[in-house]
């Protein structure tokens, strides 16, 4: 039987068989993080990008390497820089000598060729640079002059930012934050999990990985991911939440209307159903709930309001604001 004539049922289970062999040899070689592995999951899946924000050694770098080599995809990281240039990722034309006489002008591929690219401290670039993956991120194309390149499926970026540095660094553009499919805090290891990272990192080396998928099966579990079915009052919610976010709708809340200046844009509805999609399949189901909407709103959210003044000015948090919004949304529409 071939993999379309599978029943959902059937397509489900290979899909979690094959997340379980995944997860197991990523624990082999990643101590702890098993939320940050679902949410850069669930990106590979539903081919978004993720924004991982956590302090220096906390294994942000370690987790996409790793991912890279089980999945034989092809892997590459650029350590942004103020002093770096668009061209620096994207690529540039250059003179070429021939081996037979001449020259001519070459397109040289940069490091955003790859099947994940690892943006390390993007927020270290300037506003300039960082604008450079506004294409690569929504249109999977790299344009240079008036020839523009395809890139390579499955294609994700994985960035990374330091919450507590703040000298030298440059917000992100809103616009750029909302091409993030989700935005994952890496939590610092417990005790147990320090003592697991020594142990694992002061002693021999470790063994190379082997591949436990390859390429064209992820793609096929990405297939099954959009395949999933979504209830119409399950995407009515992921819709309610979202105008909930908003201070100008009349169903927003008092602290969303006094803190929030723009809410999420419509690519948050698409990171919410996308990711309750990946949720419910993981789960074991091939239809989405609403508590699969729930379980997701901080991830797909958090990065996509946009504080006013006062908001900035009393620190207030976007997960305190999405949890209001979580209270104040009833899960079932309500009929005047």
């Amino acid at each position: 039987m071939s993999r379309e004539q599978e029943s959902p049922e059937e397509r489900v289970r290979a899909l979690r068989e094959d997340v379980a062999r995944l997860r197991a040899a990523v624990a082999e070689r990643v101590v702890g993080q098993a939320s940050v592995f679902d949410g850069v999951l669930t990106c590979l899946l539903a081919g978004g990008h993720a924004l991982l924000e956590g302090v220096p050694g906390v294994g942000k770098t370690l987790l996409v390497r790793t991912l890279a080599e089980l999945l034989s995809l092809s892997f590459s990281r650029v350590q942004f820089t103020p002093d770096l240039m668009p061209s620096d990722i994207l690529g540039t034309t250059v003179l070429s000598d021939h081996k037979l006489g001449g020259r001519s002008f070459g397109f040289e591929r940069g490091p955003v060729f790859a099947h994940l690219l690892l943006a390390d401290e993007i927020n270290r670039a300037t506003p300039k640079t960082q604008s450079a993956l506004l294409e690569v991120m929504q249109e999977h194309t790299v344009t240079v002059s008036t020839q523009s390149y395809r890139l390579e499926e499955p294609y994700c970026v994985l960035a990374t930012q330091n919450p507590l540095e703040m000298e030298g660094t440059y917000p992100l553009p809103e616009a750029q934050l909302d091409r993030f499919l989700l935005k994952l805090h890496v939590e610092f290891p417990s005790h147990d999990e320090l003592h697991a990272i020594l142990d694992r990192t002061t002693g021999a080396e470790p063994s190379a990985l082997a591949p436990v998928l390859a390429r064209e099966r992820l793609l096929e579990l990405r297939d099954v991911v959009r395949d999933v079915a979504v209830p119409r009052p399950v995407q009515d919610y992921a819709v309610r939440i979202l105008e909930a976010t908003h201070p100008e709708r009349a169903k927003a809340g008092s602290r969303i209307q006094r803190f929030v200046r723009y809410g999420a844009s419509p690519r948050g509805a698409q990171a919410l159903l996308l990711s309750a999609k990946v949720r419910a399949v993981l789960d074991g189901r091939f239809s989405a709930s609403v508590e699969d909407v729930r379980a997701v709103v901080h991830p797909a959210l958090r990065h996509r309001l946009i504080l006013n003044f006062e908001g900035e000015a009393e620190g207030v948090r976007s997960d305190a604001l999405l949890d209001d919004v979580l209270g104040h949304v009833p899960t079932e529409r309500t009929r005047a």
